[in-house]
């Protein structure tokens, strides 16, 4: 089978869809499926450049910045076009040729302008505003960006959500994604993460119990949240520190609050740290927090921290709370009172981290397997060619 794999933004570029497509190309260029027959054969298509990478080293075929004609010409050459995300030349080259077409949500950009299902003027969970047709919300959501911009955004909504309805598969990533998305033809394939190093070592329990975030600065990852529950554990005269871990555009803002609040003891903002320094600030925290507003389709920061047997902290987002199941905290969404309380909580019984900790490195191992993920995408696969 000749796969085409078009993956807008991609290495060495860094990011969650970026990371799970790696993942993904590797695993279906290297299974056989126990049957020669089944071998894929995978083209990888992307528009972000090299920037230095050497793709002879991968076990895949890559193709970076094609034009019009020769991204043309690789669709029509594959058996299968398959898409991370509802991207419109490709879906529109597809639909136009007939050619079978999956396309993989790795957002909500079929039922969301901005993608993210947050409305930006109350920095809140969107209820969905595009779906029950409310477009002046829509609009007004993305007016800072400048009226027309924010036009433009709803405008192409449209199309990205008709042709999502016209391919051959839908996969989504939690069943709750599918359920908000309401596609036709929709499968659920769980992100997959390979095999890695043993568990991170337990915490050594101190008066200073950390918490670490992993992520962007930005709106939809909630950070102001966090910093918020710690002013409330502060005035509750809790020892505790908190590591925040990655940049963006908000972080003047962010610290600005921390002094505001006056809980510059206990947090700390330590900027990007490469892969190498990351293991040993995780391994001295109790917890992982995942503070999330929005944004978030399966949460693979959440899941790779699982596997190294870390307890996650996470907002009740429909996709967190899916992968966490019963072996992470959740709280509701937006509550800073409720994220501090579940932060109490293991201050005053921090055992309860490591317990949690093991049940969560039985669930990845038992849910969210790479092999699991490319023997799903192989079925999808061979039902569509077959049908």
């Amino acid at each position: 089978m000749k796969l085409l794999l078009y993956v807008h933004t991609w290495a060495p570029s860094v990011g969650g869809v970026e990371t799970i497509n790696m993942v993904l190309a590797r695993g279906l260029a290297e299974w056989t499926g126990g049957h020669r027959a089944e071998q894929v054969a995978v083209t990888l298509v992307t528009q972000t450049p090299a920037y230095g990478m050497d793709d002879s080293a991968l076990p895949f075929r890559v193709v970076r910045c094609p034009g019009l004609g020769q991204l043309v010409r690789l669709i029509r050459e594959a058996d299968l076009l398959h898409m991370a995300g509802p991207t419109l030349l490709p879906s529109a080259i597809a639909w136009l040729m007939r050619k079978p077409a999956v396309i993989e949500h790795h957002g909500f950009q079929s039922i969301c302008p901005n993608g993210q299902l947050l409305y930006e003027p109350t920095q809140s969970p969107c209820p969905g505003h595009f779906m029950a047709r409310r477009y002046g919300e829509c609009i007004r959501c993305n007016s800072k960006l400048g009226k027309l911009v924010s036009v433009k955004m709803w405008m192409l909504t449209f199309p990205r959500r008709w042709l999502s309805q016209h391919v051959s598969a839908n996969i989504v990533p939690t069943s709750w994604l599918g359920s908000l998305l309401q596609l036709n033809r929709t499968r659920t394939i769980h992100h997959g993460l390979p095999l890695r190093e043993s568990p991170l070592a337990s915490p050594v329990t101190s008066a200073r119990p950390t918490f670490v975030f992993l992520g962007r600065l930005v709106s939809t990852k909630g950070a102001r949240l966090l910093i918020e529950a710690a002013g409330i554990l502060k005035d509750k005269h809790r020892e505790f520190q908190i590591k925040i871990i990655g940049d963006g555009p908000e972080r003047q803002e962010l610290e600005e609050l921390v002094r505001e609040l006056d809980v510059q003891c206990h947090v700390r903002f330590l900027g990007y740290i490469p892969s190498e320094g990351l293991r040993e600030v995780i391994e001295e925290a109790i917890a992982v927090i995942m503070p999330s507003l929005g944004g978030e389709v399966f949460g693979l920061v959440a899941a790779e921290n699982m596997q190294k047997g870390k307890l996650v902290i996470a907002s009740s987002i429909g996709a967190l709370s899916e992968v966490l199941g019963d072996a992470g905290m959740t709280f509701t969404t937006g509550d800073a009172q409720d994220l501090a309380r579940c932060m109490l909580s293991i201050i005053e019984e921090p055992s309860r981290a490591d317990v949690i900790g093991q049940k969560a490195i039985r669930r990845i191992a038992q849910f969210f397997g790479a092999d699991q993920m490319v023997r799903e995408h192989t079925g999808v696969y061979r039902e569509i060619c077959g049908r």
